[in-house]
Order: C-alpha cells, then sequence, then structure tokens
C-alpha cells in the first residue's frame, strides 16, 4: 500500500541510520579518548573498580615517596655507623698498642686516638638527612614515637573497605651512636663502668697517663661499644634491604594496577579502526536507503498525471 501520511520505509531507514550514527559517535569517541569506559555511564561496574585502583595507585605512589625519604634517612644512617666501626676498631688498636708503651709512644698514640674521636663526632652528628640524625637522638627519650622511626610502606584495602597501613620500624634507641642531650646514653659517649675509668666513654678516653689496668678496662668498654655499633649497623642495614625490596614490590604492584585498569577501560585502537571503516560505510549506506525511502512519496505524484 502506497501512502502520503506513513512512510514504513523512511521510519525504517531513520531508525537505522540513528543506531548507526550512535554507534558511531561511540566509536569516535573511543578514538579520541583512547578509552572504551571514560564515564561510568559507558559501563558502571567497569569505571567504579578503575576509578578505585587509579585512587589506590595513587596511594601508592605517596608510599613511594615515603619510602624514598625514609630510604634516605636509614641509609645515611647505614654509611655513617659502619665507618663509625672501622673507626671504632681503629681506637681499640690504638689503645692495645699503648699497653706497656712509654709515656712519650702512650701521648703519640693519644693524638692518633684524639683525631679518631674528632672524626667519629663529626660524621656521626654530619648523618642528617632531611634534618633528621637517626644517630643522635635523645636516649632518655619515652617509648613511642619519639623513640622510633616509621616508614610507612603499604597502604592496604580490606574486601570491606576498611584501610590500614604497613610501616618498616626502626629502634632509635638501639643505633643511638651519641646521645643528642647531656644525658650521655648513646654507644659511644656512654661511660665505662670500670672503676678506674667510670668518667670516660669511646670519646674521651686518654690513655696519655693510663696504666695498664685502666687500658684493660678501655678495651671492655671499647668492645662494649663496637658490639653496640654492630648491633646498630645490623637493625639498620636490615632496615635498608626492606625499604629496597618494598619500593621495588610498590614499583611492580603499580604498574600491576595500570595494566590491570588498562585491560578494563583502555579501546583496542585496533578494532576501533576498524569499526570506525565499517560504521562509516553504514552510515553512507543509511543516508542512501533514507534517500530512497523519501523519494518513493514522488513516485504517487505519477500516478496522478
Amino acid at each position: 500500500m502506497a501512502s502520503i501520511l506513513t512512510n514504513a520505509s523512511a521510519m525504517t531507514a531513520l531508525q537505522t541510520l540513528s543506531v548507526t550514527n550512535k554507534n558511531l559517535a561511540t566509536t569516535q569517541n573511543r578514538i579520541a579518548t583512547g578509552m572504551k569506559v571514560a564515564e561510568a555511564s559507558d559501563n558502571a561496574a567497569y569505571w567504579s573498580i578503575a576509578t578505585t585502583m587509579r585512587s589506590d595507585n595513587k596511594a601508592n605512589d605517596t608510599i613511594t615517596s615515603a619510602l624514598g625519604l625514609g630510604g634516605g634517612k636509614v641509609d645515611t644512617a647505614y654509611t655513617a655507623i659502619k665507618d663509625a666501626v672501622s673507626v671504632v676498631d681503629q681506637i681499640k688498636q690504638k689503645v692495645l698498642a699503648a699497653k706497656n708503651a712509654s709515656d712519650d709512644d702512650k701521648a703519640k698514640i693519644q693524638t692518633e686516638i684524639s683525631a679518631l674521636q674528632s672524626h667519629l663526632k663529626t660524621s656521626i652528628g654530619g648523618a642528617s638527612y632531611a634534618g633528621a640524625n637517626l644517630l643522635s637522638t635523645d636516649s632518655a627519650a619515652a617509648a613511642g614515637a619519639d623513640s622510633t622511626l616509621s616508614i610507612v610502606a603499604s597502604y592496604n584495602r580490606s574486601a570491606t573497605g576498611e584501610i590500614t597501613t604497613g610501616t618498616i620500624d626502626v629502634d632509635l634507641k638501639s643505633i643511638n651512636v651519641i646521645d643528642s642531650t647531656a644525658a650521655k646514653g648513646g654507644i659511644l659517649d656512654k661511660v665505662f663502668t670500670g672503676a678506674d675509668v667510670n668518667t670516660v666513654s669511646v670519646l674521651d678516653l686518654d690513655v696519655s697517663t693510663s696504666t695498664n689496668a685502666q687500658l684493660d678496662q678501655m678495651l671492655t668498654g671499647i668492645e662494649t661499644a663496637a658490639k653496640g655499633l654492630a648491633t646498630g649497623a645490623a637493625a639498620l642495614g636490615a632496615a635498608k634491604t626492606r625499604v629496597d625490596l618494598q619500593t621495588t614490590f610498590i614499583s611492580n604492584l603499580s604498574d600491576a594496577i595500570d595494566r590491570g585498569v588498562g585491560a578494563m577501560v583502555d579501546a583496542d585502537m585496533n578494532k576501533e579502526s576498524a569499526r570506525l571503516s565499517a560504521l562509516q560505510v553504514q552510515q553512507q549506506l543509511g543516508v542512501q536507503a533514507l534517500s530512497i525511502a523519501n523519494s518513493g512519496n514522488q513516485n504517487i505524484l505519477s500516478l496522478f498525471r
């Protein structure tokens, strides 16, 4: 039936062309943005997951920065305490050499020891990073934040959305080499316990007028200090290793999250390019079909000629 009021063919062609134009707009948008899920309306579930994971990855960027700062502090302290271990060992050798030495030789040995003591004070005092010196703290500080270096190392989200953070902790009391206060409770400035040398420490011992008995007590004190330095170096070394491992892990984790998000929301440009070509052809055919359908009404006029 031919009708001038209802053109079913034109309606069908128009509906098909409308769908084609919509799909073409979607494909063009994917090509322009590089994303198949750019908004919640594209795929609400994937968009929500991707948004959450991107937020977590920003947190991982902050964690990486925190690890970098904390790692710098630990590495600086580790370098300085290793040097202190070597210097204290040299002081021990000098004190041992002073046993049964003449007063003149003891004076010369003390000159060498004094130079080493000055080096220790300078190196430990200069082991600061970002304004923090882990090797020179208050030995009398109460337990808690003041006695622990905590480096934020992880950001964790549970299945219920609860957030927790992990830390790498360093006990500052175990690595307090030179007390930052007058308490003198550090590894190197703590006084020896020997009855004859109970007013001196590694940093201010003097062999020039010391007896063999006093020198023995000094050696005992030096050994105690050396053991403390070794323990502190081990603690810092372990913390340094953990920071390095965690930094690598966070970097790999961020890359994995990026890949996962990309798999959900990134457009496959090869497919979109092929789809664009096909839709452009469909659009041209749809326009032509609509033109043919609209021309049908013109044919009705010929019936009345």
